[in-house]
């Protein structure tokens, strides 16, 4: 597929996968494409300093929670202090950065005074020095921490901007619309990793963050794990090397689009975050990239044409919108094609790019249908969806999947999807399991 990126991004290319003929009559149109990008060519952090190579200019505010409960045990807090010190440590040198103390108010810990650090051997030391008299005390509001990060990455010249969020508990001090309003404020300035740490948080919230922000969710249920996991968010923050690209999809005259979803490495519908991008196109917002690959199923519906004709149904576009409402720069291209034929064979086949996240998609709603239904002490819908999940992990190939499944069901036979619900269910498998529902596996590729 063609690529159009300049030398100071990296290259993009667009992969489509589809079967373009359809039936008479037949107006439904699904590609996956994956977006690729490789070879910005900054390096990444490398430890202690991070010595990787310069990198692009990246600017990052840590959250860390500091209400009361972080004290329930004490462990939480001392592992939450290290992961945040071992997080300091993995930022590159000439990174923009801030420590933020998020109780029913939000406080800079460091620097303090509404701006942001530039991180080397000194700035890192008194960074950490500032942690260490972080303790447990206060509730939690949750907007008040996104909105000082957000004021703080707003002074940043840096093109990548990210947030990484850390929470023990719910989100007990403010209104849900509070929260949601501050997503809707920062959604677009910067990206956010959210984790939630021990078992007393609402997966809803530290999953909506993530999704709003466009960083990844996930569950660390031991303190000790924290600092592991802070060092592998930030390694992967580092290797960050463009930021604000957008899908753009261009659709003909009379067509529609159904839904746009990422789906791998995890499905999230970006439908409704369309911004309109000139006549019959819309951007999708998919926040920063560094050297990875992304597929995203798109579903077009096209006006019904003869038998022979042929069309385009969507043109898809990875682009870094000009900061001055500009022209976009486009990074590579690719094609949606429909073809209509009489040949019921070739317009009944499925692609199997398309039949296989169809499914990873279907698992993914089977595990939440199945633990709400689970939750609200509907138990014979419950298994059905869990057996349904464990049925569609098996075909699937998503041994990560399944086995945190084995933790909440017995498995009776995976490939017919035959479970029994487990009377007992330890509450951070429960967690996981719902934290981790929408995270896919690729094709497994075909043997010729």
């Amino acid at each position: 597929m063609a690529n159009f990126s300049k030398s100071n991004v990296p290259h993009f290319c667009v992969d489509v996968y589809q079967n373009e003929y359809l039936a008479e009559g037949a107006r439904e149109v699904n590609a996956i494409v994956t977006v690729t990008s490789t070879g910005g060519g900054t390096g990444v952090s490398g430890g202690s300093g991070g010595s990787g190579g310069a990198g692009p200019g990246a600017a990052v505010v840590v959250m860390v929670d500091c209400s009361g409960s972080m004290d329930q045990p004490p462990a939480k807090m001392r592992g939450a202090r290290e992961a945040t010190a071992a997080a300091v440590d993995t930022l590159r040198d000439g990174v923009s950065f801030a420590v933020v103390a998020g109780t029913h108010v939000a406080r800079e810990v460091y620097p303090g005074g509404g701006a942001l650090a530039v991180a080397d051997e000194r700035t890192r030391s008194e960074a950490k020095r500032a942690l260490r008299a972080l303790s447990a005390g206060g509730g939690t509001a949750v907007s008040t921490w996104l909105r000082l990060a957000g004021r703080l990455l707003a002074t940043a010249t840096e093109p990548i901007r990210h947030a990484v969020l850390l929470t023990d508990g719910r989100n007990e001090h403010e209104s849900p619309e509070d929260l949601r309003a501050a997503l809707g404020a920062c959604a677009g300035h910067f990206t956010c990793d959210a984790r939630g740490v021990g078992t007393d948080w609402a997966v809803g919230e530290v999953t909506a963050v993530a999704s709003a922000l466009l960083g990844t969710a996930d569950i660390v249920a031991e303190p000790e794990n924290l600092a592991a996991d802070f060092t592998a968010m930030m390694d992967t923050a580092m290797g960050k090397e463009i930021a604000g690209v957008s899908l753009r999809v261009w659709t003909p005259t009379g067509a529609a689009i159904r839904f746009v979803k990422q789906v791998a490495p995890a499905v999230e519908d970006l439908t409704g975050r369309r911004t309109d991008a000139g006549p019959r196109a819309g951007d999708y917002p998919t926040g920063s990239w560094g050297d990875e690959s992304r597929d995203y199923h798109i579903c077009v519906e096209v006006p019904a044409t003869a038998v022979g004709r042929e069309m385009l149904a969507a043109r898809v576009l990875p682009v870094l919108p000009a900061a001055d409402g500009g022209t976009a720069e486009v990074l590579a291209q690719g094609l949606v094609r429909a073809v209509w034929t009489d040949d019921t064979a070739a317009s009944a086949a499925i692609d199997p790019q398309v039949a296989h996240y169809t499914g990873q998609a279907e698992l993914a709603r089977a595990i939440q249908q199945g633990m709400d239904a689970r939750k609200a002490g509907e138990m014979d819908i419950a298994t059905a969806k869990l057996g349904r999940a464990v049925q569609l992990a098996e075909s699937s190939g998503n041994a990560d999947t399944a086995k945190l499944l084995s933790k909440v069901v017995d498995v009776v036979d995976a490939v017919a999807g035959t479970v029994r619900l487990k009377a007992k269910v330890a509450e951070a498998d429960e967690m996981t399991l719902e934290t981790r529902s929408t995270k896919t596996v690729r094709v497994k590729k075909q043997h010729h």
